[in-house]
This record gives C-alpha cells, structure tokens and sequence, in this order.
C-alpha cells in the first residue's frame, strides 16, 4: 500500500531553543504537495539572533497525529548583515545587536535606561526615557561625569555589513538609508560624529555625520544615504564636551533599502547611495525520507 495515501506528512512543528534552556520556540511548517523519498527541503531561519548553539527539533504531523521528532544540534555564527534585508537595533537586548567598543578611545559607550539610571546621575542632561517615551526601554549614552575630561572620545562600532559584489554589465546598485535617533541635551555639550570604514582601510574613516552643542530635551532623528564599495561598518563617536552636563545617546538604528525622504535629511549629512546588501539566510537542509507509521 502506499503510504502517503494512509499517512501524507501536512506539515512539520519547527522548534528551536539555545543549547541548554528548556523552552522551546516553535513554527509549524506546512508542506504543500506530496514529499518524495529522498527530496531535500530548505527552510530560512530568522530567529537566531545570538551566536549560539542552538537546538533544532524537526516533528511530521500526518492526519493521525504527530510522527517520530528528530533533533540535531547547529552552531549559528552572526552574519556580516544582521537580520537580513533591514538591520534594526533598540539596544534592546544583552548583546547590544552585536556592536562593539572601540579599544582606540578614551573610555566606553553605556547601555542604559531611564528606570535603571543610577539614582546619583546628573540632572539637566540625558535622557527622560528612550526614543519611543518608554523608561524601560534601552538606549546607548556617553556618561560625562569626572573623570571624564573635555575632548575624550568614546566610539561604539557596528558588525560589519557585507556588500553584493560589482556587476560587471552595468550598474545595480540600490539606494538604502542609514538612520538613527539621537539625544543631546546639556549646557556642555560636545559633539556626535559618525563615521563609515571600508572592509581593508582599517586606517581611513569617512564622515558621513556630525552634530555639536545642546539641542534639547527630546530625541531627534538623522538620516543618512550611503554607498560603500564594499564590506564596511559604522562608527558612533561621542566626543566629551567643557563638563558634566554633556551625556549624548543614540537610539533605534536602522539601515533599510531605499532612499532617505529628502525632507528628513539634515542639512550636514553626506548623501550617497547604497550598493545591495547581500542576504545571508541561515539554511536548514532536511533530507526528507516517506514517513511510513
């Protein structure tokens, strides 16, 4: 007898968890059609997010009820491009969407938010809440306090975000835009720069945004277009200004295909293009045999 006419696979019940924890994120993956002996099946996981181990646990479900799981162990490593077509990042989680400090500056850059602020921070400068009012909610800020000292820099580095190569018959390149909510408010304001490396110019830094001195209690928005050549990453550098009252905090950063709006662009910023990011999927790959009860 054929088995599929007894017990065709519907679909299968995805789970995955870090190595180690108990709960179990799951999806259920419907199967279209009838799955032949030996077919391979592909399937882009975007939940993985922390360069972990991860548990994947494959179940079938026939009409009669669930099949026999499967569970293999994946070691995920963080691609160039973070979440994909669009890389979006609130500071909301422990690994701060993978940026880093730079071991060349003065001192770091803070995650921080306004329900957890130390009870001793310095009024009239930072933050009331983070970008979208909440006081849970997270953002990164430079803390100006002694010791700091006027001129010290603190740069915050993104991962480094890979670029589809050259067509060689024409020009393909596609507009993205850059952008990220800013705070600086404070009678001592110093400067916010950010900067664009190129994958093999370690050494050479390009401006694409800057901004100096108090612009108010309340977050503002920049957006930039850019077109590196290839890999590259970004630099957030907070510059200390003349005292105490210069904390600068960045919020929500974002890099999305297609243009900035013209209407939103500041007038310091330096407009490009984007060439294509390449989409780096993590692939699961099933070798499905016929499920027979």
């Amino acid at each position: 007898m054929n088995p599929d006419a007894v017990d065709r696979i519907l679909a299968y019940r995805l789970g995955i968890r870090q190595a180690g924890q108990q709960r179990w994120w799951e999806q259920e993956i419907t199967v279209n059609g009838n799955i032949q002996k030996g077919e391979l099946i592909t399937y882009n996981l975007t939940e993985l997010i922390k360069p972990e181990a991860y548990e994947v646990r494959l179940t079938p479900i026939t009409r009669f009820g669930e099949g026999d799981s499967t569970i293999r162990v994946i070691k995920y490593s963080a691609p160039v491009n973070p979440h994909l077509r669009e890389f979006h990042c609130g500071f909301e989680d422990g690994n701060i969407c993978l940026f880093t400090q730079d071991d060349t500056d003065n001192f770091d850059w803070t995650k921080q938010s306004t329900a957890t602020r130390d009870t001793k921070y310095t009024p009239n400068t930072g933050p009331n809440a983070d970008r979208t009012g909440s006081k849970e909610g997270f953002y990164m800020y430079i803390e100006t306090s002694r010791p700091r000292l006027e001129g010290e820099k603190a740069r915050l580095v993104s991962p480094v975000f890979s670029v589809a190569p050259k067509n060689p018959y024409g020009a393909t390149n596609t507009a993205y835009c850059f952008s990220f909510y800013y705070h600086m408010y404070g009678q001592h304001i110093g400067s916010l720069n950010v900067y664009l490396r190129l994958k093999g110019q370690t050494a050479i830094e390009n401006p694409l945004w800057s901004s100096s001195g108090n612009k108010g209690q309340h977050w503002n928005q920049a957006r930039v277009n850019i077109n590196p050549p290839t890999s590259f990453q970004l630099i957030f550098e907070g510059i200390r200004g003349p005292g105490i009252e210069g904390d600068i905090a960045i919020d929500d950063v974002s890099i999305v295909e297609g243009e900035c709006m013209k209407s939103d662009q500041p007038a310091n910023s330096a407009v490009g293009t984007l060439a294509h990011i390449r989409l780096i999927p993590v692939i699961i790959l099933m070798s499905v045999l016929s499920h027979q009860r």
